[in-house]
């Protein structure tokens, strides 16, 4: 019977991928457990299985004492020392049982296997966790093994695992035998075992692809230093060379655009851009927002925010290039540099440039010229006739330098603007035109230069 015992432990470890020490020990916890009844329900007792004759050994521990209150957790130090000569008060004996265990019974022998199998199913768990925790942030093949509720779950290896719907990329389609790759996002347990999290738009399964599908990358000559994707549709890489006579780009785009090719057909065709990193944040920015061209960009540390800001000038006809179908472009090159991007046309700059003269101007005039004063409103927030005269005259008035002549430089705010705005109400007719050249009533009255 003992050896049938050990027999079975080793078959199960093999079958099952345990420790035959831990089954051991489950076993031994679990004849513990199922033999309260005659053993006694005190902490003091250990049964030790023999790993190779199977034997069973009960064994209590007891206290050495100059006074027993309970025999089954104390004992004299007579009596101690009759068994280890060395034995002193204070120190614990662990004894071994006289008498066989006893035949634990049909209840007995039913809890111990109940409590031998949570043991292997724990062990089985905690196998599957140690394994894949450290996959965490790599990619795993695995095999569809059925939808539930548009999440798909895979078989891989002895664990399975989920990809949600959130984390699929929109217009894939799965069936139960599919094939697929993903990247590992987290590994947690829960009280049904592992759970292990996987995703397919994640922009590290981008930046794991380029490890897997370029040679360079592998080798550590190419690095990959920053990805952004909006998944099925279009990504970002920023790829770096670390010696000077490789081409990053060229490297990951293979030869006619073999490897980016393939990368691509597992993203289902998602376009990527390839760009080369650069340790100038302001020309990463530009390269960034490829294949617009730009003009030049200007980078501003916000100081206490942790993300930086920059201003990026392109030209007139790359400005839809730059932002891209419905901003898509300017999106990723944001998420890839991890700045905020405020683009801007050379002609829209150029307007407000013209507009802060000309209201710089207007508050000389209205302060009869003292760029002590001018300054003070625009430290203020007073910049321009339309701020001063939506501030109203207590605002102004408030401030020390134009107290005695807050109501003044609003009445000549709004004044400036009144006159602005009247020929917007009632145009003058455009003298000299031809009747055969005249515009329709609804057409826009002509700008100047034309």
């Amino acid at each position: 019977m003992n050896r049938e015992l050990i027999m079975v432990i080793e078959q199960l470890g093999r079958e099952k991928g345990i420790d035959k020490e831990i089954l051991f020990e489950a076993l031994e916890s679990a004849l513990l457990s199922a033999s309260r009844k005659s053993l006694g329900p005190g902490d003091n007792v250990r049964i030790h299985i023999d790993r190779k004759t199977g034997e069973f050994r009960v064994y209590h521990r007891k206290k050495v004492v100059e006074e027993v209150a309970d025999p089954e957790i104390e004992m004299t130090l007579a009596e101690a020392q009759a068994l280890a000569p060395e034995a002193e008060l204070g120190v614990e004996l662990e004894l071994l049982q006289d008498k066989p265990l006893q035949d634990l019974g049909r209840i007995a022998a039913q809890t111990a296997k109940q409590v031998i199998l949570q043991k292997v199913r724990d062990a089985e768990r905690e196998g599957i966790y140690s394994e894949f925790i450290g996959k965490e942030g790599q990619i795993l093949r695995g095999v569809v093994h059925r939808i539930e509720k548009r999440n798909v779950i895979l078989e891989v290896g002895k664990a399975e695992a989920i990809l949600p719907e959130r984390e699929q990329i929109p217009g894939e389609r799965y069936n139960p035998g599919d094939r697929i790759r993903a990247f590992v996002l987290e590994v947690r347990r829960t009280a049904k075992g592992p759970q292990i999290t996987l995703s397919r738009t994640h922009p590290g399964y981008l930046a794991r692809l380029f490890e897997t599908e370029i040679p360079e990358i592998q080798e550590g000559i190419v690095v990959v230093k920053a990805t952004a994707r909006e998944a099925g549709e279009r990504a970002k890489v920023a790829v770096a060379s670390t010696k000077r006579d490789v081409d990053p780009i060229g490297a990951c785009v293979g030869l006619r655009g073999t490897r980016i090719q393939v990368i691509s057909r597992e993203l289902r065709g998602e376009k990527i851009d390839i760009i080369e990193w650069s340790h100038d944040p302001a020309t990463f920015v530009a390269r960034a927002l490829s294949p617009a061209k730009v003009s030049s960009v200007t980078v501003a540390d916000e100081g206490t925010e942790a993300q930086p800001a920059g201003l990026v000038i392109v030209p007139d006809n790359q400005l839809s290039l730059a932002i891209g179908k419905k901003g898509q472009n300017a999106r990723l090159a944001a998420k890839l540099t991890g700045m905020r991007i405020d683009i801007k046309s050379e002609s829209e700059v150029e307007r407000e440039r013209a507009d802060a003269e000309e209201a710089r101007t207007a508050l000389l005039a209205f302060t009869g010229g003292s760029t002590e004063i001018v300054e003070a409103l625009e430290a203020a927030g007073f910049g321009s006739p339309r701020a001063i005269a939506e501030a109203g005259r207590e605002a102004l008035a408030a401030l020390p330098i134009v107290a005695d002549r807050a109501d003044k430089i609003h009445t000549a705010a709004e004044e400036w603007l009144a006159a602005r705005a009247q020929p917007e109400a009632e145009p003058e007719p455009v003298p000299q035109v031809r009747d055969d050249a005249a515009p329709p009533p609804d057409a826009a009255p002509p700008t100047a230069g034309t």
